[in-house]
């Protein structure tokens, strides 16, 4: 079988099956569409029959290449971490936008590290903070940070309350939470089945964690500094209520590329 007749074969679709391809011969793009009418030396066969059969039982592409691309970099990623996606990319432009000539931001539920270490690679003058309460988390993180030449500083713990006490206040304060709602059917769909569940949901209405960071966020932002949330389509309305009734000025709402609530910020007046 050649390369181009096992992509037709695998059932799966046409770029879910190169990049496999790809992974387990150690081809480029480019040598795989150079090489597609060769056979396929028995051992890449094998190697990535079994990679198929993982993605048909529905395990992401992702965890089985052990990277996702995010804002031009490639992160690993493994079973400890959501997978970065499109959507958070908006929320590190957000956060870009708000950062001040040499300031601090923490980046709070880090996971990957995805968007600390953008933040720290894009600004170099800014001093980031990340933490989680996941240890696998927080190691794979810290080899993102590693292999991609980011200065940041990783802290364990819940939220706010971390091994490594926090040295004064920051100018924005940044999360992407557990915001789904316990026995939201997507749980049970697709990628997210694989990832871990308390990345995903509060076990709650979905907001727990949004309250609990935006009551708390004023004892670690100075004065004017922002505090940024991502959230699920329908939850704009709510989590503007929850930053307007904590004292937050300029609270909004930005959509993301599809047009749905995705974003909303809010600044800790003076």
């Amino acid at each position: 079988m050649t390369f181009d007749e096992w992509s037709g074969w695998s059932k799966l679709p046409k770029n879910e099956a190169r990049m496999l391809l790809q992974y387990a011969s150690g081809y480029t793009r480019v040598q795989l569409l150079t090489r597609g009418g060769e056979e396929i030396p028995d051992e890449v066969r094998q190697r990535v029959d079994r990679l198929a059969q993982r993605r048909l039982n529905g395990e992401p592409v992702a965890y089985i290449l052990g990277v996702r691309e995010f804002y031009g970099r490639c992160f690993a990623v493994n079973p400890s971490v959501l997978i970065p996606r499109p959507e958070t990319e908006h929320l590190v432009e957000a956060v870009l936008a708000r950062l001040p000539e040499n300031g601090r931001v923490w980046d709070l539920g880090t996971g990957s590290g995805a968007i600390a270490v953008t933040v720290a690679l894009e600004r170099v003058d800014a001093d980031v903070r990340a933490s989680d309460i996941s240890v696998g988390a927080l190691d794979t993180a810290r080899q993102n940070a590693a292999e991609l030449g980011a200065k940041v500083e990783f802290a364990q713990g819940s939220w706010f309350d971390t091994d490594r006490p926090s040295e004064g206040r920051y100018d924005v304060i940044v999360s992407n939470p557990p915001y789904i709602e316990d026995g939201d059917e997507h749980l049970s769909q697709g990628d997210l089945r694989f990832e871990p569940q308390n990345a995903l949901t509060d076990f709650s209405d979905g907001l727990s964690h949004i309250r609990h960071i935006t009551q708390e966020a004023p004892k670690y932002l100075k004065a004017n500094g922002w505090l940024l949330f991502e959230h699920g389509y329908d939850q704009g309305e709510a989590v503007r209520n929850i930053m307007l009734e904590n004292g937050f000025a300029e609270v909004a709402t930005e959509q993301d590329l599809a047009g749905l609530d995705r974003i909303t910020l809010g600044r800790l007046p003076a």
